[in-house]
């Protein structure tokens, strides 16, 4: 990766700066699966959620910060999401639909899916064809739409 300009290091420390409390602020201690599981989102969407504004022209397009993002994205999205849904963790503080207990296969394999298109969005995140990158960037979005559909719930279940 070419060396980053120090506006754009400067850019990334204070994104993480920022966007580091989403991380922790889903910690419960009485309920820690319901915790990981959310701060697992929280970063997944804290570092996707700058390439679909990029993606969508409501950001200013910044190549190494795609980069950045995507790389950010793949490493949050490889860390084992499954150990946060042990059995009896669908009750509690959550948006987590019973159904994901009930079709875990559905949902791992709907997992894998989005793990997927992170990489592909990943492997073309240096290229600099922003319509290749937004194309896969839409890719990651339809994946996550997929499981929401499915699995999410609007409102917290208790």
């Amino acid at each position: 990766m070419p060396a980053l300009s120090k506006a754009t290091r400067t850019l990334a420390c204070v994104t993480a700066l920022t966007l580091a409390p989403l991380a922790t602020a889903h910690m419960d201690e009485k309920e820690p699966l319901q915790s990981y599981r959310q701060s697992y989102f929280a970063l997944l969407a804290a570092n996707f959620g700058p390439l679909g504004a990029m993606a969508q022209g409501d950001m200013p397009w910044n190549d190494e910060m795609v980069q950045l993002f995507a790389a950010d994205l793949q490493s949050v999205s490889s860390l084992n999401l499954m150990r946060g849904f042990a059995e009896g963790s669908e009750r509690g503080t959550t948006r987590a639909k019973p159904e994901i207990w009930e079709n875990l296969n559905d949902f791992e394999a709907k997992l894998q899916d989005m793990r997927d298109a992170v990489d592909g969005l990943s492997a073309v995140a240096a290229s600099g064809d922003r319509e290749q990158i937004a194309q896969q960037i839409g890719a990651v979005g339809q994946a996550c739409k997929a499981c929401h559909d499915d699995y999410k719930s609007k409102d917290y279940l208790y």
